[in-house]
């Protein structure tokens, strides 16, 4: 509602009576005053609300007779008291009573009193909200990974019920297209790798350990990390941005009315299709580094194709390998798990599948790095 009045000639509801009825807005014959009549209540005010709107206000000067005012609630004070301050302030309200008076300083003051600032919380009581938010987060999870088990568990025995096709679908998405991206990055890795150690074996005259260097370090840890990370960023956000537009539009209700899980549906073959597409994108990412560090190990360093490929068996026990493959099922996992359960935390808007996105990418490598020290621990303690 723009503030605004009649103006003197085009007052409404001229001429009723100055009884009881609709609120008004009369012309005061010596000119100069608008005569306020009426009951003017949230239910009444809307239609000489909607008619000021297209009305002019009259020049300053004039004053609001509140003499015949017959009735007045929050929302009439509210009212008036804008109709006064388009016309110069409270001050051109004259003739009230006290009780509508009252009313109106209230409806004043709560108008233009600032919000109190809500108190600023120590930094104690800000850990601890932190705290209590990540606990709820993690509980969810586990929830989430509890329901995710008891739905798929009895599938399993019965493999001709998995939906193979879109498992098949996935391996394709998550592991063929990554393949290039995969490859690239772990042959940039292999060949920073090497040119930054070899320039330090150089000065001693042990070239040839770059084997050991890129060969242990690319099977052990970076290739499977390497490629973790880029499926976490490429995949893992996908999956969350997609079931997340799926509980936008309801697709995933109309699922559930048809009798199917969302887990069954959506979950388990995201799952199934990352934990056999992640450790062949880590092989690859091994392969890629290798062949990196090879090819500044020859060009630089003097250690040949030949050499660096004859002394890769006895450099780098199998050991060192396997114990890079058998941690991707896991981060494949964690990757599926947490793409697929913050998708399904989506309510209401675009904005949180943004959010969501964002936060599976995050929690994602998070989970991953943790657990790649914990392999690394236990790796350690049972000397692999």
């Amino acid at each position: 509602m723009r503030s605004a009045v009649p103006s003197p000639i085009m007052a409404a509801e001229q001429g009723q009576e100055t009884g009881g009825g609709p609120p008004r807005l009369e012309e005061d014959a010596r000119g100069q005053r608008l005569l306020v009549r009426g009951i003017w209540r949230l239910d009444t005010i809307a239609p000489l609300a909607r008619r000021l709107e297209h009305q002019k206000a009259p020049d300053p000067g004039w004053r609001l007779d509140l003499s015949g005012l017959e009735g007045l609630d929050t929302a009439g004070a509210v009212f008036l008291n804008r109709l006064a301050r388009s016309l110069g302030g409270p001050e051109t309200l004259t003739g009230a009573s006290e009780r509508h008076r009252a009313l109106l300083e209230l409806a004043t003051e709560t108008e233009h009193a600032p919000g109190a600032p809500p108190p600023r919380p120590n930094p104690l009581a800000r850990l601890g909200r932190l705290t209590l938010i990540h606990l709820e987060r993690a509980l969810g999870f586990l929830e989430f990974t509890g329901a995710l088990v008891a739905d798929t568990l009895p599938r399993l025995p019965r493999p001709h019920r998995l939906r193979w096709r879109q498992v098949i679908a996935g391996i394709e998405q998550a592991g063929v297209h990554a393949l290039p991206i995969v490859g690239l990055l772990a042959f940039l890795m292999g060949v920073v790798m090497a040119y930054q150690g070899g320039t330090v074996l150089q000065s001693y005259g042990a070239n040839v350990f770059l084997v050991e260097l890129v060969g242990i370090t690319m099977l052990r840890e970076l290739g499977p990390l390497l490629a973790a990370i880029i499926v976490a960023g490429r995949t893992g956000s996908s999956y969350a941005a997609e079931i997340g537009t799926m509980r936008i539009t309801e697709e995933v209700d109309a699922l559930r009315t048809m009798g199917i899980t969302p887990y069954e549906m959506l979950v388990l073959p995201k799952v199934l299709a990352l934990v056999v597409a992640m450790p062949l994108l880590s092989l690859w990412a091994d392969i890629a580094g290798i062949f990196g560090g090879m090819m500044v190990a020859s060009t630089l360093y003097d250690v040949s194709f030949l050499t660096f490929l004859d002394r890769l068996p006895t450099a780098v026990p199998v050991r060192m390998f396997w114990a890079g493959i058998g941690k991707t099922p896991v981060f494949a996992l964690l990757i599926a798990m947490v793409g697929c359960y913050q998708g399904l935390k989506v309510r209401g808007s675009a904005e949180e599948v943004g959010r969501a996105t964002t936060l599976a990418v995050v929690q994602s490598i998070f989970l991953v790095i943790i657990a790649d020290a914990l392999f690394s621990i236990t790796f350690q303690q049972f000397g692999i």
